[in-house]
């Protein structure tokens, strides 16, 4: 895979868009937030939507890895290190997203020497350190010892508790945030959860399936439907949830029906019923027969429209908050863009809005290319030669379903 000419043309363009996403953040840098579509009314953007996108896809690889060891179940085990190294991509890229919406990076020494301990902020900042940290530590294990070494499972009984609550703490963020009816529910967390487990195991399905077909990692289709499998019980979960904050924000007299009126039939509304129906109905249908299971194709696409419907999750859960501000009545909110500053009527807005620039979308497509990248030279390093009894577990359920 890693040595073949589509591979390098493959790194070649990653490593081009990761350049180019590096000078539209320079240019960020040099011209400030200003750059972006964010403004006073709608303060987080693009940068914050794809941080809690991957902090849900790193979550989700590190809970079906460390599952595995806490609960014993020898088949999931097997793959557990590409999950990973999956898993410590995406809190990478993650962190990466967060250090970019700060804007003025050179003041992050700050978090430091001034932290606030009654901010979310700061607990999500110290529960990703010590989550990356534990990736790193797990990974060096697992690869020095063995999936089944009893320091993995040590290391499994921290891990499976902080990578649920890596994405508990992110929901938080949001979940505290009183003067945001939207985001003030009480089961923010379960859902952030329920999301990055169907999301990471998606993608660690995608992944699987792209690392087996260039024989890097071969993976039996027994445990492949399985996996899908578990896909199918965790979008149905998180359904669930959904339906319950939809029924909680719906009922007569509820105070959240203005921001679900928004959400379903507002500027929003086509994220939200994206990932109803491409993001959760279509995959569940497709994945709860035992016999679409056993099609590697219909297993990506059902994978596809899940980590897509999370994504839009993340749109419409983050902006629709955004749109009725807390200030009503003219002249409303200081919009405090650069067309802003300019005085004169479009200083001013009632209603939220926001739209990426060029330059969010191409430093997304920068971070998430190095992420690739990263991804490729780890899987060359620590999969390029599996453990002899994964190669033959591997090769006889693969022979077994042939």
């Amino acid at each position: 895979m890693f040595g073949s000419t589509k591979a390098k043309a493959a790194a070649g363009a990653l490593g081009v868009l990761a350049a180019v996403g590096i000078g539209a953040w320079i240019y960020q840098l040099m011209n400030g937030l200003g750059v972006t579509g964010m403004n006073n009314g709608t303060s987080w953007g693009l940068y914050i939507t794809m941080f809690m996108l991957f902090v849900g896809l790193s979550a989700g690889g590190l809970i079906v890895a460390s599952s595995a060891s806490v609960f014993h179940v020898g088949e999931y085990k097997k793959v557990a290190l590409p999950a990973i190294i999956l898993s410590t991509v995406c809190i990478c890229c993650a962190g990466m997203f967060v250090l970019i919406d700060l804007g003025g990076i050179q003041r992050v020494w700050r978090i430091v020497t001034g932290p606030n301990p009654l901010s979310p902020l700061f607990w999500d900042i110290c529960v990703i350190t010590c989550y990356l940290v534990i990736n790193i530590v797990y990974l060096v294990l697992m690869k020095k010892h063995g999936a089944d070494s009893a320091a993995v499972a040590r290391v499994s009984r921290f891990a499976l508790p902080v990578a649920i609550l890596v994405h508990s703490v992110t929901a938080w963020i949001f979940g505290l945030q009183i003067a945001r009816e939207g985001w003030y529910t009480g089961i923010m967390a379960p859902i952030f959860v329920a999301s990055a487990m169907d999301s990471g195991l998606a993608l660690l399905l995608i992944v699987l399936a792209g690392l087996r077909k260039s024989g890097v990692f071969p993976i039996g289709q027994k445990l492949f439907s399985n996996l899908a499998g578990l896909l199918a019980t965790c979008i149905a979960v998180d359904a669930f949830f959904i339906g319950c904050e939809v029924l909680t924000m719906g009922y007569p007299g509820a105070a959240g029906a203005e921001t679900l009126a928004l959400m379903t039939n507002g500027p929003t509304a086509v994220f939200f019923w994206f990932e109803v129906v491409a993001g959760l109905l279509i995959p569940f249908c497709i994945l709860v027969f035992a016999k679409n299971r056993q099609s590697t194709g219909l297993v990506l696409a059902a994978s596809a429209l899940v980590v897509a419907g999370v994504l839009c999750k993340r749109c419409w859960l983050l902006l629709t908050s955004f749109i009725m501000p807390n200030v009503h009545g003219a002249p409303g909110i200081s919009l405090g863009t650069q067309t802003a500053q300019q005085g004169g009527i479009g200083m001013w807005a009632t209603v939220g809005s926001y739209a990426p620039t060029w330059v969010e979308v191409v430093v997304v497509l920068g971070v998430i290319s190095l992420g690739a990248l990263a991804f490729m030279v780890l899987s060359k390093k620590l999969l390029s030669q599996p453990a002899a009894d994964d190669q033959e577990v591997g090769g006889g359920l693969a022979a077994e379903v042939a």
